[in-house]
């Protein structure tokens, strides 16, 4: 009986950790764009505004992949990095970048009215689109593309009300000309290997 019960433990173990290692193998393919294993569900529908005051959704941009990024533009130091290093990897795509339609959407609509992100965005990537919107609009987007973001107390209780920060995840989506999830880069991403990488969906 107990070598029995050992079997069937020893059979029920080995059974997990296949599964754990097939998991682990689906989201490893997902990671390098494998077909196969489905796309991950990130993207959707949005209803924006862009820097002039016009009023977008998703579908006005289709037809391009899209790589995306969801920020603010009272960051001290993230947002102005990883929209940056999509700049550069735009730059080192050369001729191929046209096709693709760089976004950048706040999270901070409070802040980051249409004027305040035309005199912010044009210091990155010239055909770069910068999105705000009410509140809600910008949480369905933000939660569209899975994307966290929280405001912070200041430690300066007499700070203004509108002097804060905001948490956030901090990617950039590659989307691709039907609006479906590609790929993402992690913070820190190399723009050689950003540009390396979209390059290969194109």
């Amino acid at each position: 009986m107990a070598l029995k019960r050992f079997v069937l433990l020893f059979a029920l173990a080995a059974c997990i950790a296949a599964i754990a290692v097939s998991g682990a193998a689906i989201w490893q393919l997902a990671e390098r764009g494998g077909r196969s294993a489905g796309r991950a569900a990130i993207g959707g529908p949005f209803q924006l505004v862009d820097s002039t005051g016009r009023q977008v959704s998703e579908a006005d941009f289709r037809g391009r992949p899209m790589l995306i990024y969801f920020g603010y533009t009272y960051c001290p130091d993230v947002c102005p990095t990883e929209l940056q290093a999509m700049s550069a990897a735009l730059d080192r795509l050369g001729s191929i970048a046209e096709q693709i339609q760089p976004l950048f959407i706040t999270i901070d609509p409070e802040r980051d009215t249409p004027e305040q992100l035309a005199s912010y965005c044009r210091h990155f990537h010239p055909r770069l689109a910068c999105l705000t919107g009410t509140a809600e609009q910008v949480a369905g987007a933000a939660k569209s593309y899975r994307v966290f973001y929280a405001r912070t107390r200041s430690q300066n209780r007499d700070a203004p009300a509108d002097n804060y920060l905001l948490d956030h995840s901090s990617y950039v989506y590659l989307m691709a000309a039907d609006g479906l999830y590609l790929t993402h880069f992690g913070p820190g991403t190399d723009p050689e290997a950003m540009a390396e990488r979209i390059r290969a969906y194109l």
